[in-house]
């Protein structure tokens, strides 16, 4: 009996070490990039030549401690999990997982999703990028409900097209808040999130965000269907990141882009949201919008009315108090730098049959205070709102 169970012990501990030898601990790398690209109803060719404008760059060996992973949605239905991979001098794609009916529009689904990435590209921190339609922090259940006279920047048919945070439609979107608990929920927090996305640099979205990210990069107005400038902007979004670097490459790209030169880029530092939304409470404690002025207020989209206002510019009409307003400027530039927004003369918006709007103040970030558009009926329910009112 004894030798039976000192038999067993012995096969027992040859089966957990062949079982540990079969699944060896994965490095440790500096920074993993997860790009994802859930289903958005009709940009996969944009996302497929976004993904080939990657390869480009990672052709040049700009890859040192970084693994870049790719989540794309081919269909509603079906999605992969790949990684690109440098080796000799050609980008290669490892194919990793395959997924059917993948749940991206839940809070567990997106964090069953990113824990996949952290099982497979273990690393000391994250980055994510995101391609999709955009609509700022406006709710799901809000854009849903459209009426047949409002017309979509992704309606766009014989203009110039741009790129809700998802599809087209409600089941294809994701709320943000059910975004930020996702990736919450998944024990992360990431160096940027960057959104390939239209009006997503806006402080409503940015404030949701500020725990799940040290960094936001987007655009206040609508992003040309192209979206980010990848092959040159890849130097920047991996390894070492350079904010200034990447705003410098989005303003050269679209300052001569041929269809439409028109873009615009902000980067926000989530660490002086709080300090933000301090001064912003104590500027709504003392003064109301005076309605009159709303038409003298920059514009960042082609709404009617409009959903998206300049934030700074906003703020100048708000406060009549100049050292108080000083004192807003001096923390609006700490939370955007000037070095972290560009953009060109004009924004182009593919809402009613697609215009060009001048652009005469921009801060890089965008405020919905004083949207008077039902999709914005939600704005007291965002945790900004709260926080400064």
């Amino acid at each position: 009996m004894k030798k039976l169970v000192f038999l067993f012990l012995i096969l027992s501990f040859f089966l957990a070490s062949c079982e540990k030898e079969d699944t060896p601990e994965l490095p440790v790398v500096q920074r993993t990039v997860f790009v994802y690209m859930p289903w958005s109803t009709n940009l996969l060719p944009d996302f497929q030549n976004n993904i080939n404008d990657m390869e480009i760059a990672i052709k040049k060996g700009i890859l040192k401690n970084e693994r870049v992973l790719v989540f794309l949605s081919t269909t509603s239905k079906d999605a992969t999990l790949f990684e690109f991979q440098y080796k000799d001098g050609e980008c290669v794609r490892n194919t990793l997982k395959t997924y059917e009916n993948p749940a991206f529009t839940t809070a567990a689904g997106i964090t069953s999703i990113l824990n996949d990435v952290k099982s497979y590209a273990p690393a000391n921190s994250y980055s994510m990028i995101i391609g999709s339609h955009g609509l700022g922090w406006i709710p799901v259940s809000s854009a849903s409900t459209r009426s047949v006279e409002q017309r979509m920047h992704w309606d766009s048919q014989g203009t110039y097209r741009t790129r809700l945070f998802g599809g087209i439609t409600s089941e294809f979107q994701t709320d943000i808040t059910t975004f930020a608990k996702g990736i919450s929920d998944a024990g992360l927090k990431m160096e940027y999130i960057m959104f390939d996305d239209c009006y997503m640099s806006c402080v409503e979205v940015a404030y949701d965000l500020k725990d799940v990210t040290h960094y936001l990069i987007g655009c206040p107005t609508e992003i040309m269907v192209h979206g980010m400038p990848y092959e040159d902007m890849c130097t920047y979004l991996f390894g070492e990141v350079d904010y200034a670097g990447i705003c410098e490459v989005f303003l050269d790209f679209y300052q001569n882009y041929e269809l439409m030169p028109c873009g615009t880029i902000g980067v926000t530092d989530c660490s002086e949201l709080d300090e933000l939304a301090t001064i912003m409470k104590e500027i709504n404690s003392k003064y109301t919008f005076d309605a009159s002025l709303l038409n003298s207020v920059q514009i960042m989209d082609g709404y009617s009315p409009v959903i998206f206002f300049d934030f700074g510019d906003y703020v100048a009409k708000l406060c009549p108090d100049q050292d108080l307003l000083n004192k807003f400027n001096a923390q609006l530039n700490r939370t955007v730098p000037p070095a972290f927004k560009s953009h060109t003369e004009y924004f182009y918006t593919a809402v009613s049959y697609g215009r060009k709007v001048k652009i005469n103040t921009y801060s890089g970030i965008t405020i919905s205070d004083i949207s008077t558009h039902r999709y914005a009926a939600k704005k007291a329910e965002t945790a900004w709102y709260k926080a400064t009112h």
